[in-house]
């Protein structure tokens, strides 16, 4: 999603995308009701749990080893000294090995009155903990009941000795079991979830392929997800998708602090009732107009004519656009990033070429594992990029989709159908699905954009593509404010409404040029996920607010 205010808000869909974009990311209110109905009847549940468990016994001589943490002990009473382990630690060499564990009881199975399973969680990482009543182990069978008295998702500390199983296990990420000493509930989950992890964790091929078999597995659907997203987050895919989006923010701004950027931060409260022309959240402040940042634009142009040669910056953006897609937000992570051009504004692209196939190379050597549990759940196809990113004109690439008989308004701009199959020709004739596109008509850019000097009728700018959609959208900028003036008003921008932007160029500014990409986006499209709200920790569309 880039961060660059679009000239035109509407959404590109067809109706008949449009129609199913729109189903997808509705909030049904008689889901909600059905939801809040689920979740009364498992308070209730939980509430009567919480009378029936089983405590621990005072006349178990190990009644010491197991139990629920009263709440006085967790609210940092005391520093005991006590050591972790962190699950993703556990391996063969720590076989013998007294260890202390915290994490999620994901799975609890009862064997027998004198022995059970219990696999725990801690972010990615699951391991099998196994009772077995021994006094020699100090595990009663009171101890054993009281661990499969524990309700899925409830928080719990594990004392025990690692150990090698006979067999590989295929239900843990880590190949070592606990033989259970001691259990502790730290804190117990609702004993009915809203929804099951388990059925939120499959792909569509498992449904697919047990619905063939004749099985009928729940299905959980976007919007139920997204009501329950503290649980949802907790998926294998979920904890991936966001670890690959830390990776690509913090080597945004380790690659611009290596090119001696500087990192700046924009005011997101903006006077007037308009930015730009764009589609702006109104709002009032201290009784003046206001309205949210829908792009730090103007302001990291200020901070070029400030003096800083190079600036980037990584903050929210909002749009208040109704556009109800796949891959529109009403509110995102921008990634911006302004800079001086001594002659040509293909700097800029050489900027981006570099850090995005920095960003790909990272990902691909360092985050294989995060990539690997993705695929498992939602599958996909590598990107494919060339290590010099290509770069064509908007000509060439009107010319491409009209000799594969798609026509295309020459002076207007590309529609999402039109996107798509362009990257699939690009990708059939160039081997990428990374490349740039630029001289664009200058109709269809914002109006602080530089016109080509050999044709006014284009504009020196350019939209960078991934999978056959537009990620970043940039350009060299008019630094002249007589020019600036004179776009701002052929484009029906009052120019008295950004006055003090139109002034700063005035004090002298150096030719500059930049861009804009939203963070989400690049996750989505490089994972090739088939929605953004996959890459929003807490998405905010047209239709949702909460949670």
């Amino acid at each position: 999603m880039s961060s660059e205010p679009p000239p035109d808000a509407a959404a590109t869909s067809s109706a008949g995308d449009l129609a199913a974009d729109l189903s997808s990311a509705t909030i049904s209110k008689k889901q909600l009701k059905k939801d809040a109905r689920k979740a009364e009847k498992a308070e209730k549940a939980s509430q009567r749990q919480q009378q029936q468990q089983p405590q621990a016994d005072a006349d178990d001589p190990f009644a010491a080893n197991y139990g629920d943490v009263p709440v006085e002990e967790i609210q940092s009473k005391t520093i005991s000294g006590r050591v972790w382990t962190e699950v993703s630690g556990l391996d063969e060499a720590a076989a013998g090995r007294s260890v202390l564990i915290r994490g999620a009881a994901q799975v609890i199975r009862p064997v027998s009155k004198k022995m059970a399973f219990v696999v725990l969680r801690e972010s990615m990482s699951t391991v099998q903990c196994v009772l077995v009543a021994s006094a020699d182990a100090g595990v009663s069978t009171q101890m054993v009941r009281f661990a499969t008295s524990l309700s899925k998702e409830s928080i719990v500390d594990v004392e025990g000795v690692v150990s090698l199983p006979k067999e590989p296990l295929k239900a843990t990420t880590q190949q070592v079991e606990i033989q259970v000493r001691k259990i502790y509930c730290i804190n117990r989950a609702i004993p009915t979830l809203p929804i099951n992890l388990e059925d939120a964790s499959r792909s569509e091929a498992e449904i697919e392929k047990a619905e063939q078999a004749g099985e009928k597995l729940v299905r959980v659907g976007q919007d139920t997800r997204l009501n329950y997203r503290a649980i949802d987050l907790r998926t294998p895919a979920n904890q991936a998708i966001f670890r690959i989006q830390c990776q690509v923010e913090n080597k945004f701004r380790e690659y611009f602090l290596s090119k001696n950027f500087v990192g700046i931060h924009s005011p997101k409260l903006i006077a007037g009732s308009s930015e730009g022309g764009a589609a702006v959240f109104k709002l009032q402040y201290n009784g003046q107009p206001a309205c949210l940042a829908q792009s730090p634009q103007l302001y990291k142009q200020m901070a070029i004519c400030g003096g800083f040669e190079r600036v980037f910056e990584v903050g929210p953006v909002f749009r208040a656009e109704n556009s109800n897609t796949h891959r529109h937000l009403c509110e995102f992570v921008g990634l911006d990033a302004e800079m001086e051009i001594k002659e040509h504004y293909f700097e800029v692209c050489d900027i981006i070429d570099g850090l995005f196939v920095a960003i790909f190379k990272h990902l691909n050597e360092n985050c294989k594992k995060e990539l690997e549990t993705i695929n498992r759940q939602y599958p996909f196809e590598p990107l494919t990029y060339l290590e010099k990113t290509l770069k064509l004109t908007y000509e060439e690439g009107i010319q491409m989709l009209k000799e594969a008989g798609t026509e295309i308004e020459p002076m207007g701009d590309l529609n999402t159908e039109a996107e798509k199959k362009l990257g699939r020709l690009v990708k059939e004739k160039y081997g990428t699905e990374f490349f740039i596109l630029y001289r664009y008509p200058l109709a269809v850019r914002p109006f602080y954009t530089m016109p080509c000097y050999d044709n006014p009728a284009y504009s020196n700018s350019f939209d960078v593509f991934i999978r056959g959609e537009e990620i970043i959208s940039g350009a060299q900028r008019i630094h002249l404010p007589e020019l600036l003036t004179k776009r701002a008003t052929e484009c029906g921008i009052d120019a008295s409404t950004i006055s003090s932007y139109i002034e700063s160029f005035s004090y002298g500014a150096p030719p500059h040029g930049g861009f804009g990409v939203g963070l989400e986006r690049v996750v989505m499209l490089f994972c090739a996920l088939n929605n953004i709200r996959k890459t929003s920790l807490f998405p905010r569309d047209p239709q949702r607010l909460v949670p």
